[in-house]
């Protein structure tokens, strides 16, 4: 593509943490400003403004609810506390139909305290899947399980690559649980290529994301998430990965990051637009002009062509 070629927004979404010091209001403004047709959302900025609010105001723009973040959590071993967390996530689910998305991502759970038992961990996860995934289906959302890097493993998530991602959804039809692909959590695993052609042909990516990979990490790990093109991650080459498997997708852009938090957020948003452009043309991307549109934002394509 050439770098004078018009860049195609139609497939970017902006998550809501990328510019977290944007209001919901002010984050589909920005969006509809720049030209960017979708946005994922986390439930507790949603709860805070209301649900069916919050479903409005996006559909009123012309945006499109690409995935809803997070449900999961699921590895406790204490009844009371698995219950609540199953009807948490039932809770999640009725909230990502309201919103219009199809696509509830999920995070699976780190280790309950003093335990070792990563399988017995994960079996949790798959027995709350079998229990969540038809409610799930019958509500028009899908589960997306996203690994997180291994550092995560004993406190957050212990899925940690894609390939356990898939062994878990492959018990269970595509249109209930699929996986997230997450650059910054997968980048590293020479294994993950052949994965990600197997959830293309699967039918199973129900989400792709990009930030990259900054060192040294900051302090707690979970802001390390560098804007595009200023990390290690070949980006493009995931871009062009993702593709080759057959999705067709949103492609979300998802940052945690205090130094872009610390910025001001309409700015921070259309240097990701720019940044967005260099990953989709392989190159250094013209600024882009504001391209504010009143009409419906392009539609994006099926997850799997």
């Amino acid at each position: 593509m050439s770098p004078l070629t018009p860049l195609n927004l139609s497939r970017l979404s902006i998550n809501q943490m990328t510019v977290k010091q944007l209001s919901l209001p002010q984050l589909v403004d920005a969006c509809t400003e720049s030209g960017v047709p979708g946005v994922g959302l986390w439930r507790e900025p949603v709860r805070a403004y209301g649900v069916e609010t919050a479903a409005r105001l996006v559909r009123d723009a012309g945006l499109r609810v690409t995935t809803l973040c997070r449900g999961g959590f699921f590895t406790t071993d204490e009844p009371h506390a698995r219950v609540r967390a199953l009807d948490d996530n039932r809770a999640a689910i009725d909230e990502a139909a309201i919103l219009g998305t199809d696509t509830l991502v999920l995070v699976s759970g780190g280790l309950p305290e003093g335990s070792r038992d990563l399988a017995g961990a994960r079996e949790r996860v798959a027995d709350a899947l079998a229990e969540l995934g038809p409610y799930a289906r019958a509500r028009g959302v899908r589960l997306a399980i996203e690994p997180l890097h291994p550092m995560y493993a004993s406190d957050r998530c212990v899925v940690s690559t894609l390939g356990q991602a898939l062994e878990l959804a492959e018990r269970f039809p595509a249109e209930e649980v699929g996986v997230v692909v997450d650059t910054y959590h997968l980048w590293w695993d020479d294994l993950a290529p052949d994965a990600v052609a197997r959830a293309g042909a699967g039918g199973r990516i129900h989400a792709f994301q990009l930030a990259d990979w900054v060192t040294p990490l900051p302090a707690g790990v979970l802001t390390g998430r560098g804007q595009l093109g200023d990390g290690v991650i070949d980006l493009r080459g995931w871009y062009e990965r993702v593709d080759a498997a057959g999705y067709t997708g949103p492609v979300e852009v998802e940052l945690f990051n205090e130094g872009l938090w610390g910025r001001e957020g309409t700015e921070v948003l259309r240097e990701t637009v720019e940044r967005f452009g260099e990953v989709v043309r392989g190159g250094a991307a013209e600024p882009l002009a504001p391209a504010r549109s009143t009409s419906a934002a392009p539609g994006f394509g099926s997850s799997v062509r």
